[in-house]
């Protein structure tokens, strides 16, 4: 774990249904942009700062990425909410119940991708992996303070 990740306190399946926001997803990558643009939505719908707004789809985005492109599920699970007046937070579960790490790439200057990961650590507060009891996959999380 790095400096920025810890365990989670709470997923966001205990969280205020007003203050949260879900959408699952076909394990596709044109459902990235779908859950980009439902997640941009809903925080524009709650007069967040939009430095936060750009921040939150981001991290979204590439949490999504990562599932859709590196887990064996057929869907996601994508979540967002208000966990405090000062801390968004940011979920993504899978179904894949092959308890497999999330492996560190290091991205080459000419590489597309591979810095998925290292945008989550240097944006977010924290960050972390936890078994999702929602799916019995892996969620990964964020937390974004406003």
């Amino acid at each position: 774990m790095s400096p920025h990740t810890t365990s989670s306190l709470q997923l966001l399946d205990a969280v205020d249904q007003e203050r949260t926001h879900w959408i699952e997803l076909p394990a596709h990558r044109s459902s990235v942009g779908v859950a980009r643009r439902s997640v941009g939505t809903r925080l524009k719908s709650w007069s967040l700062p939009g430095e936060l707004r750009s921040d939150a789809v981001l991290l979204l985005s590439e949490l999504a990425t990562n599932a859709v492109c590196h887990t064996l599920s057929a869907r996601i699970l994508c979540g967002i909410g208000l966990v405090t007046e000062g801390i968004l937070r940011l979920e993504v579960h899978d179904h894949d119940r092959s308890r497999r790490r999330l492996r560190r790439c290091r991205a080459a200057l000419d590489d597309e991708g591979g810095r998925g990961l290292f945008l989550v650590e240097e944006l977010a507060q924290t960050w972390g992996v936890d078994r999702s009891r929602l799916t019995g996959g892996n969620a990964v999380w964020a937390n974004l303070t406003a």
